[in-house]
């Protein structure tokens, strides 16, 4: 891919975009750790002064991409759940509806919950006070959207939503890392079964959480 100098704004919108469509490629093929500017520039076929142009750093533009990947599964969640849960269902029924929908939706989302786990501790660092803060103002709106669907389904949570809805996306990003081990830590586990308690499977995993979750916070009678 080649571009000429972009002039006008949707010049420049095409190349901004592209990178972004680049950047969401090379995540099906490699873990967020090992998206570099470099291989970006690369292989969108700019200059890294070029891509800076359009972008302040990496971790900006996986930010975006971020965004990008929770809205549409935010958007994908919503059919899921109101073909899964049956709101006449009593509170506990409902409750393990939702979290077995939850668990296997983001275990199909390899990469969306790679970036939940790298945002905090990554992400969110490189990056200028007005990159981070728009950010930020966008998962305002994506954690309220994710909380008006839970609370459609679990009313009982109340204010609570808001809470469960974060801690799921941090859930997701925590226990991603311990089901996708690198090839050295594979082998370990290959070579001493016993080490292999330590790699968690995302669904289950995130499904016992999620439901641990719900219990401590939705109310008893």
């Amino acid at each position: 891919m080649t571009f000429q100098r972009a002039r006008t704004e949707e010049q420049r919108e095409i190349r901004r975009r592209a990178i972004l469509d680049m950047a969401s490629a090379m995540l099906d093929e490699m873990p967020v750790a090992a998206v570099t500017l470099n291989e970006l520039s690369r292989r969108v076929g700019l200059a890294k002064p070029n891509v800076l142009r359009y972008f302040e750093s990496r971790e900006a533009v996986l930010l975006e991409v971020l965004d990008h990947f929770l809205r549409e599964w935010l958007a994908e969640l919503a059919g899921e759940l109101a073909a899964g849960v049956d709101e006449d269902l009593p509170m506990a029924e409902r409750a393990t509806a939702v979290a077995e929908i939850l668990s296997r939706s983001l275990s199909g989302r390899a990469v969306l919950c790679d970036l939940f786990g790298a945002q905090g501790s990554v992400l969110e660092h490189n990056v200028s006070v007005e990159v981070v803060a728009r950010y930020k103002r966008a998962s305002l709106d994506r954690l309220t959207t994710m909380t008006d669907l839970i609370r459609k389904y679990l009313p009982e949570l109340g204010e609570s939503a808001t809470l469960f809805s974060l801690q799921t996306m941090v859930l997701a990003g925590a226990l991603s890392a311990y089901s996708t081990p690198p090839p050295s830590l594979r082998a370990a586990y290959e070579a001493e079964p016993e080490l292999a308690r330590f790699h968690l499977e995302l669904k289950d995993s995130l499904k016992l959480s999620l439901n641990a979750t719900l219990l401590g916070v939705l109310p008893r009678h």
